[in-house]
C-alpha cells in the first residue's frame, strides 16, 4: 500500500497537543464509528496506531505527537490514491484546526 506522510507544525506544549489530538480522535470515533468497521486504535505514549475499513477499503496508520509537530502516516489503498491531494489537504486542515 502507498504511504501518505503529513507533518503539521504547532506552537503549543507537546502535552497539550497530545491531549487535543486524543480528544479529537474520540470525537471522530463518536461521529463516524458507525461508518467504520473493524476499528482498532491504540495509544502508546505519544503515538496512536489505528486501522479500520469503510466503503470496502481498509486504512491504517499512525499519528505521532511530537514537540513542535504532529506527524500522520496513512497506509492508503491504491484506489484512494486518486484522492491523495484531497485526503492530504483535509488531514492537514483538520490537524491544524485542532492544534490552532
Amino acid at each position: 500500500m502507498p504511504v501518505l506522510k503529513i507533518a503539521v507544525s504547532h506552537q503549543i506544549a507537546q502535552e497539550e497537543a497530545l491531549r487535543r489530538m486524543q480528544a479529537y480522535g474520540a470525537r471522530l470515533k463518536a461521529r463516524y464509528g458507525d461508518k467504520v468497521s473493524d476499528l482498532e486504535e491504540s495509544w502508546d505514549g505519544n503515538v496512536l496506531s489505528f486501522s479500520g475499513s469503510g466503503m470496502g477499503q481498509s486504512i491504517s496508520g499512525t499519528v505521532t505527537v511530537n514537540a513542535g509537530a504532529v506527524a500522520v502516516e496513512l497506509d492508503l489503498p491504491f484506489a484512494a490514491m486518486l484522492m491523495k491531494g484531497k485526503i492530504e489537504s483535509t488531514v492537514r486542515s483538520e490537524v491544524s484546526r485542532v492544534l490552532g
